[in-house]
């Protein structure tokens, strides 16, 4: 649902007042205690943060992706950990139901989602078989009116906090590839799974991961997401495309963060007797971070629109994820360089965002598999035209 001007704009401003007058103070709070404050998820609650995409009809906002971008955006401005709370909610955790769920899938699920009182995960990496989703071990076994799940997904976000899991497990071992993939909707209370714990990170601290194991895990056949086998891996990639764009739009805010931080900086440290942002190998990376961060902006909003009006933006999803991803990690890499020794200081929220950013260039599909993605769609488009 698109949101008419004025009611964007009001969403849009009450986001972006959050974000720094509450989140921005405590983002060395979340970094050193490695957890987002109870206050503050109860806060994102009310806000309705859990079910930004989530349908109206199930309790949430229903923004269309171009809303959504832009609320992300706003989001980006502060630590990651704090829209990763809430962030499996909106994209990979619930959107495998909204799109191919069932109508009964939806109606238990969607309203919990949205609310936050349950958060969502989505079980898709494993051990030996990340980016090649087709190539993933972990079997579901059709026994009478259950299905038995076996094996291990890695490195799943919000895994220790999760109520439910979207998981990706192979129906059809005799079917190559993706083709053999089903999606299931999982809860943690079901015997036979268990979380590890969370994983220690380089950076994003505040946002868990964690293995989960499934060791004779029997899930009702009713939790077969959209209630046919085989879909798992069309609905994880029509999950994807979306959040990509999501995560495009994450890249985009922190780059206006850390550009917002360096003109700051450059305007107040003095050396040789003026501000470096006099010096023009200063400026020129400034002007090289707001170029890069404007045009990641562009892209995003522009598949966004194309997503909303119906296109096929799988290429497109894939040239964000890759652009903005990217170009964020040379923006806070010149952020270190122009704050200099004061950037490689834990004293400045330069050195964390550092850290955070280069995670973004892996998860939900890393640079190399955008570039798989998007050079086999212009060869098979040159092929059949």
């Amino acid at each position: 649902m698109a949101l008419d001007k004025k009611t964007r704009t009001q969403l849009l401003e009450t986001i972006r007042r959050y974000v720094r007058e509450r989140l921005v103070p405590r983002e060395a709070e979340v970094a050193e205690n490695d957890a987002v404050p109870e206050d503050i998820i109860t806060e994102m609650r009310e806000m309705g943060l859990f079910g930004l995409s989530i349908p109206v009809a199930y309790g949430g906002l229903g923004l269309s992706v171009s809303d959504e971008v832009r609320v992300v955006h706003e989001l980006g401005w502060t630590s990651p950990a704090f829209r990763s709370v809430f962030g499996t909610n909106v994209g990979i955790g619930s959107q495998g139901i909204v799109i191919d769920g069932t109508d009964e899938q939806k109606t238990h699920w969607l309203p919990k989602l949205a609310s936050g009182d349950i958060i969502a995960s989505f079980a898709l990496t494993e051990p030996e078989a990340g980016s090649d989703a087709g190539a993933l071990r972990t079997s579901a076994r059709r026994d009478g009116g259950e299905y038995v799940l076996n094996g291990t997904k890695r490195y799943i976000t919000n895994a220790p906090h999760a109520g439910i899991f979207t998981v990706m497990a192979r129906t059809n071992p005799d079917e190559p590839g993706a083709r053999g993939v089903s999606a299931f909707i999982v809860e943690r209370k079901t015997p036979g799974l268990s979380v590890g714990p969370h994983d220690k990170k380089m950076g994003q601290q505040g946002a868990h991961t964690a293995d989960v194991v499934f060791d004779d895990c029997r899930v009702p056949a009713s939790n077969l997401i959209g209630g046919v086998e085989g879909r798992g891996f069309k609905t994880a990639m029509k999950v994807l495309d979306r959040g990509r764009l999501h995560m495009g739009a994450i890249a985009t805010g922190i780059a206006e963060r850390l550009i917002e931080e360096c003109v700051q900086y450059a305007c107040e440290r003095q050396q040789f007797g003026k501000p470096i942002g006099e010096f023009q190998l200063i400026q020129a990376m400034l002007a090289d971070s707001r170029t890069e961060a404007y045009a990641g902006r562009t892209m995003v909003e522009d598949a966004g629109r194309r997503f909303d009006a119906g296109e096929n933006i799988v290429t497109e999803a894939a040239c964000c994820k890759l652009y903005c991803t990217e170009m964020v990690g040379r923006v806070a890499d010149r952020a270190v360089q122009i704050f200099g020794g004061a950037g490689y200081m834990a004293e400045y929220p330069i050195e964390r965002f550092y850290r955070d950013v280069r995670l973004l260039r892996i998860y939900e599909g890393t640079s190399q598999i955008q570039q798989i993605v998007i050079a086999r769609n212009m060869l098979r488009a040159a092929a059949s035209s």
